[in-house]
């Protein structure tokens, strides 16, 4: 099955590309600044939430704004991709119904489009990091490992997602009230050690969490990802990967019944 998928994805990988740019151009179509929003959006995001919890959490914190950056940078990620991979088979129906694309296509394009404006809040995240005098750390040329790995998670989960919504719409309004409780439970404006010891032996559980704290030891923290938590955080991305490829693979033959 994977040589298949490999197969398909080179034969219409300019196709994905396409549709990723799509994505991308028209989420800002009739915006006056465009893209730039992509770099704005995370700077004024940060503002804000800086300004509501420095006041609580930023005497515990080294370095605050880049602490909730760093969380922002993975979790924004996280949410912009699988919310918009989740949709996106039933938001192309008109084009499935005319033409044969891989159906895969549509959610890794979404997965692919959060990609890049990510890379637009990596680059925030460096402004903020001047603005704060951030020591630089040789570890920071590490920063796209976290990167990859909630890659990989987030597009097997927006393709379990994709193929859920299909048969039941309710999907989308109850992952969108999961998603808030997940984003308070991944550590984003507080530290896991303000936790008790068995809260966060269970917040470890939560792989969002483990990809948050590798960004924050890497750009901030200066700490080497030990293979443990590299085998860790691949391992769970590489199995919902493969969970939603298999689950994906056997649902999509009965799309065009439902879409």
């Amino acid at each position: 099955m994977l040589k298949a998928y490999l197969q398909t994805f080179k034969k219409y990988s300019r196709l994905i590309m396409l549709l990723a740019h799509n994505q991308i151009t028209l989420k800002y179509r009739k915006s006056y600044l465009g893209m730039l929003w992509s770099l704005l959006n995370p700077l004024l995001m940060i503002l804000v939430l800086n300004f509501v919890f420095s006041s609580i959490f930023s005497r515990n914190i080294e370095n605050f704004p880049v602490f909730l950056m760093c969380g922002r940078l993975i979790w924004d990620y996280h949410s912009e991709s699988t919310k918009s991979a989740m949709g996106s088979i039933v938001g192309n129906s008109s084009l499935i119904k005319k033409i044969y694309v891989p159906k895969y296509a549509f959610p890794l394009s979404n997965s692919i489009a959060a990609l890049v404006n990510m890379m637009f809040s990596l680059i925030a995240l460096v402004i903020v990091m001047i603005f704060t005098h951030v020591q630089l750390r040789w570890t920071m040329l590490l920063f796209w490992v976290p990167m990859i790995y909630v890659f990989i998670f987030s597009t097997g989960l927006g393709l379990i997602l994709a193929a859920l919504n299909v048969f039941f719409r309710d999907v989308k309004y109850l992952y969108g009230v999961f998603l808030t409780l997940w984003m308070y439970l991944s550590a984003l404006f507080y530290p896991a050690e303000s936790l008790s010891e068995e809260a966060q032996q269970l917040i470890r559980f939560n792989p969002i969490f483990r990809y948050i704290d590798m960004m924050r030891g890497i750009i901030l923290y200066g700490v080497m990802p030990t293979i443990k938590d590299n085998v860790i955080c691949l391992s769970v991305g590489i199995v919902v990967l493969a969970v939603g490829l298999i689950l994906f693979k056997k649902a999509q033959g009965r799309f065009i019944l439902h879409i």
